[in-house]
């Protein structure tokens, strides 16, 4: 089982990764992987009509989704983050700045999708996480997630320091699997279908992207 560590000191480590990204922002896109122009697009999410991004980092994706009509909500839990994105996006969309569980169990809207880009699902218990995210879908509502597949190996939570390793200790978790181990997590969990894949990086030998989707019942 990870350490314990505070919401203070993640917080912290968010703010510094915040501070670095939101000095230019960029334009709205729909990415799903590390490398730009590459990978599907807006219809993993079906035709949502309401959608929650967690961990929504810089929101170019809810302002790329608000252009289309959608109406979004984002939640991340850096202060700066959120301070930057709702100056940029926020006569489109709705961000809140809050730790991803305590915002799922404190809120009860539903939304036809859910989903993370590198985001709340890559760095959050799937255990805690997914019963929430299941109770904050829809009937028929998606799940759809990205982030960079397991080293070979090493599955389950994986820590990680952030800004060296000297000085003050900021660290967080990943928490990665297998394609098939993560189908297993989100059936058990409560999702009626899921699918999950490693999708190949558009060069030989770089990085590929695990692309998770579970639909509710």
């Amino acid at each position: 089982m990870p350490a314990r560590h505070n919401h203070d000191d993640e917080r912290d480590l968010w703010d510094a990764y915040a501070t670095s990204v939101t000095r230019e922002i960029g334009a709205p896109v729909m990415n799903w992987t590390q490398y730009a122009g590459h990978g599907p697009g807006v219809e993993l999410l079906g035709s949502p009509g309401t959608v929650l991004e967690i961990g929504c980092g810089t929101g170019r994706t809810l302002a790329y989704l608000a252009e289309r009509g959608v109406k979004g909500t984002g939640v991340d839990m850096s202060p700066v983050m959120v301070d930057a994105v709702r100056e940029r996006w926020g006569d489109r969309v709705s961000f809140h700045c809050a730790e991803v569980l305590d915002f799922l169990r404190d809120h009860g809207e539903r939304y036809d999708a859910v989903y993370s880009i590198f985001g709340a699902v890559w760095f959050t218990d799937p255990a805690k996480l997914l019963p929430l995210v299941l109770n904050a879908l829809k009937p028929g509502g998606s799940l759809v997630f990205s982030h960079p597949p397991a080293i070979p190996g090493a599955y389950g939570p994986q820590g990680m320091y952030k800004g060296g390793f000297a000085g003050r200790a900021r660290f967080t978790y990943r928490y990665s699997y297998t394609p098939g181990r993560w189908e297993s997590i989100l059936l058990r969990s409560g999702f009626s279908k899921a699918e999950v894949r490693i999708l190949d990086a558009p060069e030989p030998d770089h990085i590929g992207t695990l692309i998770g989707q579970a639909v509710t019942g």
